[in-house]
């Protein structure tokens, strides 16, 4: 069944060269990172643009919210999330590959990179002096993870957003009869009293979708 339809932002048009070059070099920061570590990348080319400003529609566009990226990749959620931040914003990006990490740091020098696993995040939170976050927006490959890693990283997930908070996801739809897709999406519904399904990205390769998750169940 077709995931159901939410607007989503128009990401800020930049300049075609800058585009260009931009999105080559993020594919192949992408690649290069998928042939290092399969079993860390579920994809081979980074979110679209569209996809992107689908999954950052959860993010505050006023006060001073606190936004945690899981596994930003070559950082094209991260553009669209930074794109709806006011200012004061804290924008923290968690990300395992130490290669991807620096890229990251060299360009997109306001993102607070954290090189570390998303399995430590309430650690790394403390660390960092986060008490509350406001939107968790995750680009992670679940269907690599079992479902006991799964319901770990999102336990801590809720924990961090509180009853307020959102978190999104993205799923492909061509995977969602698979039994690891099937599998994800159950444990969702048993961490999150709310999940909903976007309207799909057919721009997107492969075309894909975004969960939005609210009220953490163990909250």
């Amino acid at each position: 069944m077709e995931p159901d339809p939410v607007d989503a932002p128009v990401a800020r048009p930049a300049r075609p060269f800058d585009v260009a070059r931009a999105t080559d070099t993020a594919r192949w920061q992408f690649l290069s990172a998928a042939l290092r570590n399969p079993g860390q990348i579920g994809a081979v080319t980074p979110s679209s643009a569209q996809l992107a400003a689908l999954l950052a529609a959860v993010v505050p566009r006023a006060g001073a919210p606190v936004v945690v990226e899981l596994g930003p990749g070559t950082g094209s959620v991260s553009a669209a999330i930074d794109a709806r931040l006011p200012a004061g914003a804290r924008h923290l990006a968690v990300e395992l590959d130490p290669v991807m990490a620096r890229y990251l740091r060299r360009t997109r020098p306001g993102l607070e990179v954290v090189e570390a696993d998303v399995a430590d995040l309430a650690a790394l939170l403390v660390e960092r002096g986060v008490a509350h976050v406001d939107a968790i927006v995750s680009g992670l490959p679940w269907a690599l993870f079992d479902v006991q890693t799964q319901q770990s990283v999102l336990t801590q997930v809720g924990a961090a957003l509180g009853p307020h908070g959102v978190f999104a996801s993205f799923g492909y739809v061509h995977a969602l009869p698979m039994p690891a897709a099937r599998r994800f999406r159950d444990t969702l519904r048993e961490m999150f009293d709310e999940v909903m399904a976007t309207r799909t990205v057919w721009r997107n390769l492969p075309p894909a979708f975004a969960y939005v998750c609210r009220r953490p169940a163990a909250v």
